[in-house]
């Protein structure tokens, strides 16, 4: 077991900055059931309260920020006070400063709480593990269940309008996409659990389908929206890295342990680099057809030129190296190397389909104005010519073993992918319903992701990969399937819906100067953090 893991400097400077989060939540709390106790008996001793200020304080109240749950009025007296003195009136335990912000503290220590709670269930004897064990009957029920108790109670009918052709023909809309995550999402995590090896190359269709969406969804906001702030920027930074980074903090693991994270990193900011130089000429069809044919070089020199991958990545070894405990041999970039290079095209992929959306979108309206022969044969030769690329797909490419397969894998994984969103969208009606349950689960496919490894399953070790489950209940495999799994879904939704929340409080949307101002603070307080952390560890030698 690793209890007698060394303390490192990154876990006591966590402390060092949680402890006093926590000390000024819980006194937040009580200052406010102390004040609510008193603005309480005033009412019933003196019956001066007006209805009317009670009605403007509740609406005050009920008027939230997006995703995050506090008061407008508490977050622009938060972002109009330097962040000097926000810091030094939180270190003194201000009254007020307590009160206004007690959303933002409990969020805070409910995040640092769950890290906690990571760190007990992967790295301590508290808990028990045990071995993963595969069974395909069991592995398809429990998702045939899923699938069945999902159409149920969560088919919906949508009837968003199109922002192009103001129909709804809603080919590839976010809810279908949100619902495609979370299917694949759930067959991930499953083939994790029970260790599914059989369908190691189905997982890796699905991981280049949300790399795909990496660069589908990015272009078509970016391509649409043409918002290039450093707000946004710093929020999908925030979004993607901001939990992983806590993850490897407290759990003593490499950025590379969670290779999702750096490659839809890495994938994101390409695309935004693409997309935001010359920006200006991006509605130039020509300018934009060389922009993806610089991408496609920019792939080709980098993974199919032998020696320019680890000359270019090396100087980033430190943040992107990764030394598996079961494979210390391999080298520092090995990793990084294959998980980046398997999906090396696909975002490209995804950028070309976000570009001609609009086109296919107003192909599908003449589609559907066709008299009925007509469209019903064409329909029925697209799913007919899908199927059966699909097939020879799945013949000659999928069937094969898996090192063979990751040979192809970049070269084809778009072939499922383009059957599937053929399909999907073949007829109005499917393209109408979806499985919301699925898109609920497809939200939150990061959390999930990361903490399938802590809370979950086990490694027990800094950079393990996770070989057990984690066991609460020992000795009733389904019992504690269920229980860790509840467990499990509902701390990831929280951890979701607290990123969000924090990040409307520490990222301005239109103040760059904060944002800015916010940037160095947290680098200035995490450094003294590091700081007096390394000086409390080397203390005693």
């Amino acid at each position: 077991m690793a209890d007698s893991e060394p303390i490192t400097p990154g876990q006591v400077s966590f402390l060092l900055g949680v402890i006093p989060v926590f000390i000024a939540w819980i006194y937040s709390e009580f200052l406010e059931y102390k004040r609510s106790s008193l603005h309480s008996k005033v009412h019933s001793d003196n019956n001066l309260v007006e209805l009317a200020e009670v009605k403007n304080k509740e609406e005050e109240v009920a008027v939230l920020l997006e995703g995050g749950g506090l008061p407008r009025s508490v977050s622009t007296r938060f972002y109009n006070s330097p962040v000097k003195t926000n810091l030094i009136r939180f270190l003194t335990l201000d009254d007020s400063f307590l009160i206004d912000n007690r959303a933002t503290l409990r969020a805070m220590a409910e995040f640092g709480g769950i890290l906690f709670y990571f760190y007990i269930c992967d790295r301590t004897s508290l808990l028990g593990e045990s071995k993963k064990n595969y069974d395909r009957d069991l592995f398809l029920f429990l998702y045939c269940l899923l699938i069945i108790v999902a159409a149920m109670t969560s088919l919906k009918k949508h009837n968003d309008k199109s922002p192009i052709t103001g129909k709804s023909i809603l080919y590839l809309n976010r809810h279908q996409t949100e619902e495609w995550k979370g299917w694949m999402q759930v067959l991930f995590l499953i083939y994790h659990y029970f260790a599914a090896a059989e369908i190691y190359n189905a997982i890796r269709v699905f991981i280049a389908a949300y790399v795909w969406m990496t660069g589908f969804g990015n272009f078509s906001y970016y391509y649409i929206r043409k918002d290039f702030s450093l707000a946004r920027f710093t929020q999908m930074m925030w979004r993607l890295n901001l939990f992983v980074a806590f993850s490897c903090i407290i759990l003593n693991n490499d950025y590379m342990l969670y290779y999702i994270c750096p490659m839809h990193t890495l994938f994101t900011l390409m695309v935004y680099g693409a997309l935001g130089i010359f920006s200006r000429y991006n509605e130039i069809p020509s300018v934009m057809a060389l922009k993806i044919a610089t991408c496609f070089l920019v792939v080709i020199v980098m993974w199919e030129i032998p020696g320019v991958f680890e000359i270019f990545w090396s100087p980033l070894t430190f943040l992107l190296g990764y030394t598996d405990p079961a494979k210390p041999d391999l080298p520092l970039l090995h990793e990084w190397h294959f998980r980046s290079g398997l999906d090396r095209y696909i975002w490209i992929i995804g950028m070309i389909y976000a570009y001609f959306h609009p086109t296919v979108e107003r192909w599908m309206e003449k589609l559907e104005e066709c008299d009925a022969k007509r469209k019903n044969s064409i329909k029925t030769s697209i799913i007919a010519i899908s199927s059966f690329v699909g097939y020879l797909w799945y013949q000659y490419i999928y069937k094969l073993d898996k090192v063979t397969y990751n040979k192809y894998h970049p070269y084809t994984s778009w072939i499922p992918i383009t059957v599937y969103i053929c399909l999907r969208n073949s007829t109005q009606q499917l393209r109408n319903f979806s499985l919301t349950l699925f898109a609920w689960l497809g939200k939150i496919t990061l959390e999930t992701y990361i903490s399938q490894f802590h809370i979950w399953l086990r490694s027990n070790v800094p950079n393990g990969q996770p070989k057990w489950l984690l066991c609460i209940i020992p000795e009733y495999p389904m019992l504690n399937f269920m229980l860790t799994t509840a467990i499990y879904v509902l701390v990831s939704h929280r951890l979701f819906e607290l990123t969000n929340t924090l990040k409307s409080v520490f990222i301005p949307t239109k103040d760059d100067k904060r944002l800015l101002h916010n940037v160095l603070a947290g680098a200035a307080i995490s450094f003294c953090l590091y700081l007096t952390a390394l000086i409390l560890l080397y203390i005693p030698h």
